[in-house]
């Protein structure tokens, strides 16, 4: 009976024990998880940091605490990637960095060991881009001179840095996607001949859907896989250079006669995207794939934020919701107010387009030097690097630090699931092939809030103070 009588009082011992004080907003559950928990706090001067303490686990949710209720039975897109833009300049800067410091950074960016940040998505240009030494294309020829077959093509100019830094790489992350995006014809299928403005000339339209096609196969027999190619940068926007401004109507005709029908009939399986400009004109896409023989060429539609609100790609999926939707570019200017950028982009790119569809989320660029060079004689001037290379030194920077919050975590396949939208605690969610949930959420708000995260019947809490982020990595026991 003095044995029972133990164990009895060792269990209302445990049972007591386990229990939290009255006064605390939260109870502890018998099923622990692990919570691995990544920081960036302006208030606390931590960047993308790793924490210790700051996540409470297996607390069960109340009215008190705000809570971001998950839903892992209710998934959305399947995930692409997370990365940048690997434009001829940021090449060109990798380059000039020796090669174990180049190697370094370049694990440090794409391996998948606990060192790097995991990039898995990548953009790079047809061509140049205005974050190029100078523009070109792969056939440039003297005045009065066409070549409508494509037999004086050339990817030299990228065989110089880009193409290098590609097979590297390649070498370290051999699966990682590449979308491909002109920012202009060459100049002779050009109305203006130049590398800045103008638009493509009907009489080279047949021409130029030629020049995709060797592109991709002369980038496939490098063994550089084209996963996507985007249209036309910019479509709207002849300001640039190189630019070439290119209305719905002349993508749709391009696309639908011309394009499409050259993938399919050189057995070319990159996918087809449209538009890649701002949020401010869905039109433009809706247009193309409202017609009936374009959109069966067309994979999604691609978007830039430098107009426009990100929750109008939604609107685009509801009227299209068999395509895509793919986000690809946004800057970081110089100087850069490191987290108040970082809130920004978490809020509007790396949450924003998430939540409204996105496969993937790329910044520009991946690297600059300290000048902000190169760039093109009227191509941007001030677009701060992901990282910026001076030397064999190198500084990350806000773009970094946004894409590293979710691509260290979230691999390709990886699914957006459903967590609750709340206005000052913005918020995405995805469940990996290993079923780890990982939820990403801003405090938007300008005091500190705690919070609890929620699925089915296990809770986290945590709390954030005014402006930080927070990346939560769950794994579940039992």
């Amino acid at each position: 009976m003095s044995y029972l009588l133990i164990l009895l009082s060792s269990a209302i011992f445990l049972f007591t024990g386990c229990r939290q004080d009255n006064k605390s907003p939260y109870t502890k559950k018998s099923k622990l998880s692990i919570v691995d928990f990544w920081l960036s706090d302006q208030n606390k001067s931590i960047i993308f940091s790793k924490q210790s303490t700051g996540v409470d686990t297996g607390k069960n949710k109340i009215s008190l605490i705000n809570n971001i209720d998950v839903n892992i039975d209710q998934p959305f897109q399947s995930m692409d990637g997370f990365g940048f833009s690997l434009n001829g300049g940021s090449a060109l800067n990798l380059y000039k960095m020796s090669s174990n410091s180049r190697k370094n950074l370049l694990e440090e960016l794409f391996g998948q060991d606990d060192q790097s940040i995991r990039v898995s998505y990548l953009r790079i240009s047809v061509g140049a881009s205005d974050l190029d030494e100078f523009p070109f294309s792969y056939n440039d020829l003297p005045i009065g001179e066409v070549d409508i077959e494509m037999k004086k093509f050339s990817l030299k100019q990228d065989e110089r840095y880009l193409i290098p830094i590609l097979k590297e790489i390649l070498a370290i992350s051999p699966n990682i996607k590449i979308m491909a995006t002109p920012w202009s014809a060459p100049t002779w299928m050009k109305s203006n001949m130049k590398t800045k403005g103008g638009s493509l000339l009907l009489e080279f339209y047949e021409a130029y859907s030629k020049y995709f096609v060797k592109y991709i196969t002369l980038m496939a027999e490098k063994d550089i896989l084209i996963d996507a190619i985007t249209v036309q940068n910019e479509p709207l926007h002849d300001g640039n250079n190189p630019s070439m401004h290119m209305s719905s109507i002349e993508q749709l005709n391009f696309v639908k006669d011309h394009l499409g029908p050259a993938f399919l009939n050189n057995n070319i399986s990159t996918k087809i995207i449209i538009y890649d400009h701002n949020a401010d004109n869905i039109n433009y896409p809706i247009s193309i794939l409202n017609d009936a023989v374009a959109r069966k060429f067309v994979d999604g539609t691609a978007f830039h934020l430098y107009g426009g609100d990100i929750n109008n790609l939604s609107e685009l999926k509801d009227a299209h919701p068999d395509k895509n939707l793919y986000f690809t570019e946004q800057w970081v200017g110089f100087p850069s107010d490191l987290y108040g950028d970082l809130r920004w982009h978490i809020r509007n790119i790396i949450i924003g387009a998430s939540r409204n569809w996105c496969k993937t989320v790329i910044e520009w660029n991946l690297a600059s030097d300290e000048d902000q060079n190169p760039h093109t004689k009227g191509g941007c001037r001030n677009c701060l690097g992901a990282v910026t290379v001076t030397n064999n030194n190198v500084k990350r920077n806000t773009a970094y630090y946004a894409i590293a919050h979710v691509s260290k975590f979230v691999p390709p396949g990886s699914k957006r699931i459903n967590s609750s939208n709340i206005s000052y605690l913005p918020n995405v969610a995805f469940l990996t092939k290993e079923n780890k949930i990982v939820v990403i959420v801003l405090n938007d708000s300008d005091k500190e809030i705690n919070f609890n995260i929620n699925s089915n019947d296990k809770s986290i809490h945590s709390s954030l103070t005014a402006g930080s982020v927070g990346t939560y990595i769950w794994n579940f026991q039992g």
